[in-house]
């Protein structure tokens, strides 16, 4: 019988890679642009929509500040794009932030960019994620009130594919995201071109009045106005999301790595801001209106457009206008736009695992995410973002206006600490550099990074006094518990590091004294038998067999046989007034230890080898308890003896085959007792 969940496994994400291929793996500038900054480009399809409707609660007449918003916005990445351009070509190893922050600042702030960074993907993956159901919920609006469920799906969809390695995701994502690229320009362009020629269609909501909320009156005046214009920038920055993705990033690049990652990172700026600022200046051309509450807000002819009324995302309400006679071009900037986001959860999946592989080597996270798995993919990383993310979608049900606001505190965190690393690092360089070419390109370097913190500090304040109370203390207080276990698994690790190589510990050096070998004995048959040869054939000091009474007749019996038999070794039989087995074992090894410290007490356990989980259940569990108790018992070491049933066969792939002797034991694989008859007559 075949293995199922192995062929499963390999149905789904392929045959095992050697080692030595892992330099196949490797990036070009065209597959990394798409695996890389698709959370960037994808920011375009809800940055405008989160400045709109923040804008949205002063009124109709707010909207004439959006495109200096998103002014303010381009500004932002662009000084972060040009400043992470010099990370990647100062620390190229892989590390990003993290390094950056470590090397110049000290651990702990190694720590605390880890941990925001770590939480700003778990983020990406659940907000992207959440805002592709959401388009696909418009699109099918059967799937209302199912998108929570929806999201989980698709991710679930996601990890299966990067479960498969870096290079095949990020083929497989490629087309979809240059589809998505290349349709968001063309249809900008196309809306530039009839604006220009004075045929630029109006949105359907142009027709409706945005009346504004209670506090906003007046419009954008006084101490309100401006923090709701703050409030707006801060959820527009939104887009800067993913740019820390590529410092992170770069040993997957091909080499150059750092010279292809900051051409990446030029082409990921341009692109990003061209297509942020076409569509909120469409946005603002066509009228479109874009409410947080659309049943209190959003008037026609006087009348609320009532809770039955569906509020479309801004690019689809730009699209729907711009190719209303031609159906195909809408449905393909619906669809890639749907994908994308979907897809820039691609970002997370190849950041977070390359990201929590470091930290495990630096005793931060467990061990498990260091190691690759069998495609060369830091497998344990990405099942766990998987199954942070999908946390996440399930507790905030999916709503992308709830999850944004714990979104981009992370990474302006992440920014601010790592410019002032980079800021620290050029100076500390600059102190040894005697080459005045060199220091004149350090010294712009520093300027470049000086600007960076700056501006991103000031980002991160105007983002944690606009969205603390509405949500971003939760990011707060989830970065704070991972930057506590962080330290924690430091320490234990050091701890058990220490403890390991202390010099002065003779018990792990010194020889035993004697080996006391004690087999468990349930019943008289194959296992124990096995185990009695074992334990025999290690010629211990001491052998003897050990087994509870828990049935007096049965233990009887057991001795008898025993007896019977002629085996050359005593059997103790241990009382259980109580009837059970772990507690009297455990007594008596650690009354053996007693008496004689300086012995080994090796204890013989034989097992079962089944091959159904089912089976598993119904054999092992005296046994698994224990060796569960016995292996906290100093100075004792446990041996499972296995034996291996018909059922467990099938585990190989293939049938048992005949061993040397088995024929003379009477041991052959499927023998019954009806074929023995058969052959003797």
């Amino acid at each position: 019988m075949p293995n199922f969940p192995g062929a499963l496994k390999r149905l789904l994400v392929g045959r095992p890679v050697r080692s030595e291929r892992l330099g196949e793996t490797l990036l070009p500038k065209r597959i990394a642009l798409p695996v890389f900054a698709s959370d960037a480009l994808s920011s375009v399809a809800y940055a405008p929509d989160e400045i709109l409707l923040t804008l949205a609660a002063a009124g109709l007449t707010s909207y004439a500040l959006s495109p200096w918003v998103g002014v303010a916005v381009v500004a932002v990445m662009l000084i972060v794009v040009a400043s992470y351009r010099q990370n990647v070509h100062a620390y190229p190893s892989g590390g990003g932030d993290y390094e950056v922050a470590t090397v110049n600042l000290g651990p702990t702030a190694g720590i605390t960019v880890a941990s925001a960074l770590l939480v700003d993907y778990v983020l990406t993956v659940a907000v992207s994620i959440s805002s592709g159901a959401q388009y696909a919920a418009s699109a099918m609006p059967f799937l209302r009130g199912h998108e929570a469920f929806l999201a989980v799906g698709l991710v679930v969809v996601l990890t299966t594919i990067n479960l498969r390695g870096v290079r095949e995701s990020g083929s497989a994502f490629a087309v979809p995201t240059y589809v998505f690229m290349f349709s968001i320009l063309g249809m900008s362009a196309w809306g530039f071109v009839r604006f220009f020629t004075g045929d630029l269609p109006q949105a359907d909501s142009a027709g409706l009045t945005l009346v504004p909320e209670d506090q906003f009156n007046q419009g954008l005046v006084g101490l309100a106005g401006g923090f709701l214009l703050l409030r707006a920038f801060s959820s527009g920055c939104a887009a800067l999301t993913g740019v820390e993705a590529i410092s992170n990033g770069v040993p997957a690049f091909k080499v150059p790595k750092s010279r292809n990652a900051a051409m990446t990172l030029a082409m990921l700026g341009t692109i990003a801001v061209t297509m942020l600022m076409s569509i909120i200046i469409l946005s603002r051309l066509m009228h479109v209106r874009f409410a947080e509450f659309p049943s209190e807000q959003l008037f026609l002819n006087g009348v609320s457009v009532g809770d039955d009324y569906v509020q479309d995302p801004v690019i689809g309400q730009i699209a729907d206008a711009l190719f209303g006679s031609f159906q195909p071009a809408f449905y393909l900037v619906t669809f890639a736009t749907g994908l994308i986001l979907i897809l820039a959860a691609n970002t997370a999946f190849n950041g977070f695992p390359v990201l929590g592989s470091i930290l495990a080597k630096d005793d931060l996270l467990p061990r498990q995410l260091h190691t690759r798995g069998d495609r060369l993919a830091y497998s344990n990383g990405i099942i766990a973002l998987a199954v942070g993310a999908s946390l996440l979608i399930i507790a905030f049900d999916a709503q992308v206006t709830r999850l944004i606001q714990l979104y981009i505190v992370g990474v302006f965190i992440s920014f601010t600490v790592s410019q002032t690393g980079m800021v620290r690092h050029w100076t500390r360089l600059l102190k040894l550099e005697t080459v005045p070419a060199a220091r004149r390109k350090m010294q712009q370097s520093r300027i470049i990074n000086s600007i960076g913190l700056t501006i991103t500090g000031s980002v991160l304040v105007v983002v944690l006094i606009t969205k603390f109370t509405r949500g971003a203390y939760l990011a707060l207080i989830f970065m704070a518990l991972l930057f506590l276990l962080m330290l924690a698994i430091r320490r234990h690790y050091r701890k058990v590091r220490a403890e390991l190589a202390e010099e002065d510990d003779t018990r792990g050096r010194a020889l035993p004294s004697r080996v006391h070998a004690i087999v468990l004995v349930s019943k008289l048959h194959k296992p124990t038998l096995r185990a009695l040869a074992y334990a025999r054939a290690s010629r211990p000091s001491v052998l003897e067999a050990v087994t509870v009474t828990v049935d007096a007749d049965e233990t009887r019996r057991l001795q008898d046989e025993w007896d019977r038999r002629d085996i050359p070794v005593p059997l103790r039989a241990l009382d259980s007034p109580y009837r059970e087995i772990t507690r009297p074992v455990l007594n008596y090894v650690k009354s053996v230890r007693r008496e004689s410290p300086r012995d080994l007490v090796v204890v013989y356990v034989p097992e079962y080898v089944v091959g159904r989980w089912w089976e598993q259940l119904l054999h092992n569990q005296s046994a698994l308890r224990l060796k569960s108790g016995l292996h906290f018992v100093p100075g004792v070491i446990v041996a499972s003896v296995p034996w291996q049933l018909r059922s467990s066969s099938h585990r190989l792939g293939e049938e048992s085959k005949p061993a040397p002797g088995d024929a003379r034991r009477g041991t052959l694989p499927h023998e019954t007792d009806d074929s023995k008859k058969e052959q003797n007559a």
